[in-house]
């Protein structure tokens, strides 16, 4: 089979032929693969800098971690990978299959998967976001932010205030439901001054930060109080694109009724890892092939693997391989 394997920690994935995979137990099955979405994290991962394990020191391993696949019957699946998905066959997890309905292509349904773990999960189980909650989203202008967006107009927020670098893509945003956009770009000062303007004008009670670092230090220098009762404010770290370390003074946690969490792999019980498998997922790609969200892409070739794996790609699009 023609895969993407990489054969080096460091180095680019190579568009070779590769032995099929084999199902080792009752919980696997073969499948063929039909589209698997290139994202940050698979590339964290493949270099062994994500916090959730290395790529392991043998050569030559196929690389992709889930995937749009058929089985052997023809229906079509989204699933996560024993094997590598970047080829032609995978061995996948049965437990972790979602039927693809009709009305979303093989492209975009690979496209989602991950962006929904990165929003739905922080957004329902870490910030437990209610409907007439006020959400900001720091970082909200890339693929998962906009979809955090849109779901959080989904679950009933009240209001959203998206914040970002890019000027048009901040601007694209109040399309998808934002109400508010604040352009990190600006000066200490003056973002500092937008969000505790916003913060005064309508509490926020729920934070979603994909990007931490010093954007991080800022939004929470703004929720600081001096004494008075305060708003409670859910903030759920979910991405760390800016920095992965912070300065937090001891005085903002105490001055103000805050909930810091995080949400990412490990953060999650294993019922919120079913519900994910079970509810979410296929209620989002419902909601996709509805018209009821939105999803931008960019399909390309497995063969062109090595020159596309550092693409950078423009306007909150995911880079998805078509195969």
């Amino acid at each position: 089979m023609k895969a993407a394997v990489m054969f080096q920690k460091g180095e680019l994935p190579q568009y070779v032929d590769f032995p099929e995979p084999i199902a080792q137990n009752e919980n696997e099955i073969l499948v063929s693969v039909k589209a698997v979405a290139i994202k940050h994290f698979d590339k964290r991962r493949a270099s062994g800098k994500h916090y959730s394990g290395e790529t392991p020191k043998q050569k030559g391993r196929v690389i992709g971690g889930d995937g749009i696949c058929l089985l052997a019957d023809g229906t079509r699946v989204y699933a996560m990978g024993v094997s590598g998905t970047l080829a032609e066959k995978a061995v996948i997890a049965k437990d972790t299959i979602v039927t693809v309905p009709d009305g979303i292509n093989n492209v975009t349904a690979a496209a989602l998967p991950n962006a929904v773990i990165g929003a739905a999960m922080a957004l329902r189980f870490k910030a437990n976001i209610q409907p007439g909650d006020v959400v900001l989203i720091n970082g909200a202008t890339g693929f998962t932010g906009r979809i955090a967006i849109q779901l959080a107009k989904h679950y009933g927020a009240k209001k959203i205030i998206a914040t970002g670098r890019n000027e048009q893509s901040l601007k694209d945003l109040l399309a998808l439901g934002a109400d508010e956009i604040i352009s990190v770009t600006q000066n200490d000062e003056q973002f500092i001054s937008e969000i505790k303007q916003t913060h005064a004008k309508s509490s926020l009670d729920v934070i979603i930060d994909y990007l931490w670092g010093h954007t991080a230090e800022m939004i929470l220098a703004s929720l600081k109080g001096n004494g008075s009762f305060t708003h409670k404010t859910r903030y759920v770290s979910v991405g760390s694109v800016t920095g992965d370390l912070i300065q937090l003074s001891a005085a903002n946690l105490r001055s103000v009724d805050l909930q810091l969490t995080g949400s990412g792999l490990g953060s999650w019980s294993k019922n919120q890892i079913e519900e994910f498998f079970t509810e979410i997922l296929p209620e989002v790609f419902q909601l996709v092939a509805d018209g009821k969200l939105k999803v931008e892409t960019i399909s390309v070739a497995l063969k062109d693997i090595a020159n596309l794996w550092d693409l950078a790609v423009p306007n909150g699009q995911r880079l998805v391989v078509s195969i």
